[in-house]
């Protein structure tokens, strides 16, 4: 039996691949104007990273993730992969800002027939920048040279591909997501009290996708604390899926499970924070490592990618 009395509150993270860590910096903290609010590494891999940008205090909504994976080819998304993250902007004068940034940085992008400004980073990981009328708290990064008014406000949603996204319906109900229109079986929200996202679902393209460089490998789901992990458990095995236990990522605590589609799925906790092992001033600015891998620091510190965080560089400059 599921319990129908629990609202998922948007997106909590969405994690994605580079093959270029410096790159990725560049792009997201400095162009982007994203906080990296987390250098640590793989939880599996210690001797890659796994990079956290996000608002100025690490908000859940506002969190996009990073495995370094050096030398990884560059993947293609395609059927039951995400493809495309959805961000807010407070108004169409936001999206004038970001077509003259982009421009001016030599990114190419355009606008859709639906107005959002598209885009994809070096890797060819899509965003959309969309002006949405809902109540949600903007989610903004302190950035010198972006003005507040036409800051990233957080995730609007993500786009997924689906031959037959149908399937998921018994799981995307089990969770507790709502068709956004009825007439549109392909667009489902998780709105909670204070947040809320969408997950689309589109025709794929022709060819097999293939995971790499600049597509994304999951998405995470937000919930309150292990309470509701294991109520959500018992919703998502009511839907079909397979959870995984509860597991311990230092800054949240996550459930896993791949729903019908192919999307992988996470739900991650929204008790636990970024700043549990560094003060919130100063969020990213030191290499901070899982507890079972400190013994490694010495020989983590020289196998890792050296980085340029543009927040520091401004400040020693």
């Amino acid at each position: 039996m599921t319990d129908t009395t629990l609202r998922l509150e948007g997106l909590h993270h969405i994690t994605a691949i580079t093959a270029d860590a410096p790159a990725n910096v560049d792009f997201y903290a400095r162009l982007f104007g994203l906080r990296l609010v987390k250098k640590t590494v793989n939880f599996d891999a210690p001797d890659v990273y796994h990079l956290y940008y996000g608002d100025e205090q690490g908000t859940p909504g506002s969190i996009l993730t990073f495995f370094e994976f050096p030398g990884a080819a560059v993947g293609r998304a395609g059927d039951g992969m995400v493809h495309t993250i959805l961000w807010r902007v407070p108004s169409p004068a936001s999206l004038e800002f970001w077509d003259a940034r982009l421009d001016a940085e030599g990114v190419a992008h355009a606008f859709t027939a639906d107005g959002a400004l598209r885009f994809t980073d070096p890797e060819g990981l899509a965003h959309e920048l969309v002006v949405t009328d809902v109540p949600d708290r903007p989610l903004v990064a302190d950035a010198s040279d972006i003005p507040a008014e036409h800051a990233l406000q957080g995730f609007a949603g993500v786009r997924a591909y689906a031959s037959a996204p149908e399937r998921s319906a018994p799981l995307l109900q089990a969770l507790g997501l709502t068709l956004e229109d009825a007439s549109d079986a392909a667009t489902w929200t998780a709105a909670g009290v204070a947040r809320r996202a969408t997950i689309t679902y589109e025709p794929p393209l022709a060819g097999r996708g293939r995971p790499g460089a600049g597509t994304i490998h999951h998405i995470a789901w937000s919930v309150a604390d292990d309470g509701e992990l294991e109520a959500y458990r018992g919703n998502a095995r009511a839907g079909g899926a397979q959870p995984t236990p509860i597991i311990d990522r230092q800054y949240f605590h996550s459930v896993y499970f791949r729903e019908p589609s192919g999307v992988l799925f996470e739900l991650a906790s929204r008790d636990i924070g970024f700043d549990v092992d560094e003060p919130a001033e100063t969020l990213g600015s030191e290499l901070k490592l899982p507890p079972q891998y400190e013994a490694r620091r010495a020989e983590l510190v020289v196998r890792l990618t050296p980085i340029v965080n543009p927040r520091q560089a401004e400040v020693t400059a």
